[in-house]
């Protein structure tokens, strides 16, 4: 298996991606310019954190007619696995591959802090590999982090189970104080109807390894690998 890092003028976290899938999976992993239609062959698509294009108009408005993003939506909608972290997220939904928007967050303020979120579906390519419920450690850091969708978009969210993550307390209880940024629900990650592609806001790159302060999110990379090892 083969696993493609974007790398978009302004990305800051491609290398950090790198390195989990790299160095902590042991799979073959390459990065892909914004200006190439050419996904090599890969088998799992990441879209990293940064700041795509200086984040200018919006986050991720200008990142979505890059020629790789022209790919990876070709790809996405063919069934391939797609996950976006942080401004990869923010990218995915400009790009029509996820649903809703990233608004600025209700604080007016950048965040960047250690936060806690729950597992709200195992049933996913990059959640099987946890239980539901199942709290997790990772850092944010963003502008635009407020999640927001019509309420026909989130009731479709709640029936097809593709709240992937909330934002929570130590103890996984969802309340105002536990949410950073305002989202609505405390939503901090979601799936596709496919279920195929993931956004998330918090970063799994910089919560791989314990002398980073939690290695929780190496389970999400693991989790893909085993789901693509079981696809062979």
């Amino acid at each position: 298996m083969k696993f493609g890092v974007l790398v978009f003028p302004g990305s800051n976290c491609d290398h950090d991606t790198y390195n989990v899938i790299d160095t902590l999976t042991h799979q073959p992993v390459t990065f892909l310019w914004h200006a190439s239609e050419d996904l090599e062959d890969c088998d799992a698509i990441l879209v990293p954190g940064g700041f795509a294009y200086g984040d200018y108009l919006r986050t991720g408005a200008i990142a979505k007619f890059a020629p790789i993003m022209q790919s990876v939506t070709k790809f996405a909608n063919s069934g391939g696995l797609v996950m976006g972290i942080c401004n990869g997220f923010q990218i995915l939904c400009e790009a029509g591959l996820l649903p809703g928007a990233l608004m600025r967050n209700a604080g007016q303020r950048y965040i960047c802090k250690q936060v806690h979120l729950r597992t709200e579906t195992a049933n996913s390519t990059f959640t099987h590999g946890l239980e539901r419920g199942r709290v997790l450690q990772m850092p944010v850091g963003h502008m635009e982090g407020n999640y927001f969708c019509d309420a026909d978009t989130l009731a479709q969210l709640k029936s097809q189970d593709r709240i992937a993550f909330r934002y929570t307390t130590p103890a996984g209880e969802i309340t105002a104080a536990a949410n950073p940024n305002g989202s609505l629900e405390n939503i901090a990650g979601v799936l596709n109807e496919g279920r195929n592609v993931l956004g998330m806001m918090p970063h799994p790159d910089r919560s791989s390894e314990s002398l980073l302060g939690s290695a929780d999110g190496l389970l999400l990379f693991q989790s893909m690998v085993e789901s693509l090892a079981l696809a062979r």
